[in-house]
């Protein structure tokens, strides 16, 4: 068994959505090799930092992610796997991207409770002060204004029919 720890800059930009692990962007990782009877056995722990914008409110936001994952890397002739040993070397790259790739959110958010904007001005409702205006009400859908408790001033509506 063997262990090393190293950073490594990521070679692309991994990710497509809202966020992604720019390229360039500094990798550590911890990595742990065995030897079993199939090939090598390979443990990894890698940590970096993703960048975008929230998914909500459109602010940038930057975050840190860490990722663990084992991946069994064959001798070649062995049973088919995903990965082989080659020249008595394994390549990492593939695992280690495709394991921070997937650990990004999808729908990421720069606080869990981010209210997003505001559907008329397009501000953030995090950065407005006061009280929310009031949404103005559809002319198609006025006349049922008639009908709500609060325009009644809470006196009891007779039941129709009896």
């Amino acid at each position: 068994m063997r262990e090393f720890a190293f950073d490594v800059p990521a070679p692309a930009k991994w990710g497509e959505g809202l966020v992604s692990v720019p390229e360039g962007e500094p990798i550590a990782l911890d990595v742990r090799l065995e030897s079993v009877h199939e090939g090598i056995l390979v443990t990894v722990e890698a940590a970096t930092e993703y960048a975008g914008v929230c998914g909500r409110c459109l602010r940038d936001i930057a975050e840190g992610v860490k990722v663990e994952f084992q991946e069994l890397f064959a001798y070649p002739g062995e049973e088919a796997t995903d990965f082989e040993v080659q020249d008595d070397h394994v390549d990492l790259e593939t695992p280690v991207r495709d394991a921070i790739v997937l650990s990004l959110p999808f729908q990421p958010v720069c606080e869990p409770d981010c209210p997003g904007l505001d559907p008329v001005t397009g501000e953030r409702l995090t950065e407005k002060a006061g009280p929310a205006p009031s949404a103005p009400t559809d002319p198609r859908w006025a006349a049922l204004q008639d009908y709500t408790k609060d325009h009644d001033d809470d006196a009891p509506r007779p039941v129709r029919g009896s």
